[in-house]
């Protein structure tokens, strides 16, 4: 995996706060966003790579990783409890183990050694203690079964609209999955028997995939509901009228009631997200927001001191 600076992704300084971050991150999903870029393959890789930076960068213990290991942020837990328990095998006497002294390059530095070690997206604990394990502080054998492989997915609200299929390389295997529809950000499922081998016959492992769903320009999911914000212009909100309002499965429009007030939420039935296993959908919340003209001319203007005097006199 080549490294990506998610920083330089975002235009940003490593030592941006997370205001920044959030800003630079909405500015760019808006301007390379695929609702807006139709057909543009430039735009749609930029945004791919504006939202994997920004679900880096977003989260402050995802962020520590990543400034720590760059592109092998992912596998750090992994790593750090590696390096710990071999550490306590050196100091036991229970090997040589696996300390920053002897695995440090002559040249290098620790994360440049290690770079080549996590370059697979799996991984094994055996990799970093051997076929043997401390438990309890006895070393014990190899497990009766093979180690379980681990993986993040990363999803856009849309690809979880319906249940789709979708193909891991796993270890130069191909497995192909079905990924329900609605699965939450963080959530973690289990296909049994796709893990690891184990040496000496037993069954194989599991693979545990975690879904890293990112954020959407648009819409923000609470549940299986939708929320978005709707600019409308004064005299819609005024007189009523129409507007088109985005969702996961187009844009529809929708009626706008003659004075309408700023901050007035509606509710699209059915244009949320799917439940996780189940036949229910959320809905769309849509917050109308009136924008209010800052461009009058000299007769609008007086049209408006009109309509003043006219509505005080009526009071």
């Amino acid at each position: 995996m080549d490294y990506i600076d998610y920083y330089q992704k975002l235009g940003l300084a490593k030592d941006a706060p997370a205001e920044d971050i959030r800003k630079a991150y909405r500015k760019l999903a808006r301007k390379y966003h695929p609702d807006t870029n139709s057909g543009n393959k430039d735009a749609e890789k930029k945004f791919k790579e504006i939202n994997e930076a920004n679900t880096v960068l977003s989260d402050p213990i995802k962020r520590k990783k990543y400034d720590t290991y760059g592109k092998d942020w992912e596998h750090a837990d992994a790593f750090e409890a590696a390096r710990n328990q071999s550490g306590r095998n050196s100091r036991n006497g229970q090997g040589r183990g696996f300390t920053q002294r002897n695995a440090k390059s002559k040249t290098g530095t620790d994360q440049e050694y290690f770079s080549d070690f996590f370059q697979s997206m799996f991984f094994e604990e055996e990799d970093f203690l051997g076929n043997q394990s401390l438990r309890n502080g006895r070393r014990t054998s190899a497990p009766s079964r093979g180690v379980d492989f681990k993986s993040i997915l990363q999803l856009e609200l849309k690809d979880i609209l319906t249940e789709q299929p979708h193909v891991l390389d796993v270890n130069g295997r191909k497995i192909r999955i079905k990924i329900p529809a609605g699965v939450e950000n963080g959530q973690t499922v289990k296909i049994q028997g796709q893990g690891g081998e184990q040496v000496s016959g037993g069954p194989k492992g599991d693979l545990y995939i975690q879904f890293d769903i990112v954020t959407h320009p648009i819409f923000n999911r609470s549940g299986a509901d939708l929320h978005a914000t709707k600019i409308i212009d004064l005299y819609t909100a005024v007189l009523g009228g129409e507007t088109n309002v985005p969702t996961l499965n187009g844009s529809v429009n929708v009626k706008v009631k003659p004075g309408t007030q700023h901050g007035l939420k509606v509710r699209l039935k059915g244009q949320g997200m799917p439940v996780y296993k189940s036949d229910r959908v959320g809905d769309l919340i849509v917050t109308y927001q009136i924008q209010i003209p800052n461009d009058l001319s000299n007769k609008e203007l007086d049209l408006f001191n009109q309509l003043k005097d006219l509505r005080k006199n009526n009071i």
